[in-house]
């Protein structure tokens, strides 16, 4: 796993909320259909958000895994 890996879900999700808008906007002005595939692109998007979280955090907790410990004497 790596930094690209995060860029690159990120992407993912910014341009599924594009998509989303477009639904969103004929939704409002009376497409049902737009309506369903704003639903089902919205739970996707909870998904994929999901994933990009769970993602950073496995980073994270490598990261610290790489740091060495620092003992202090006195």
């Amino acid at each position: 796993m790596n930094d690209n890996q995060v860029i690159a879900k990120w992407t993912e999700l910014k341009a599924l909320v594009d998509v989303l808008e477009l639904d969103i906007v004929k939704n409002a002005k009376g497409n049902a259909a737009a309506g369903v595939r704003a639903r089902k692109s919205m739970r996707d998007l909870k998904s994929k958000t999901a994933e990009l979280v769970k993602l950073t955090v496995e980073l994270d907790k490598a990261k610290r895994a790489e740091k060495p410990v620092k003992t202090e004497t006195v």
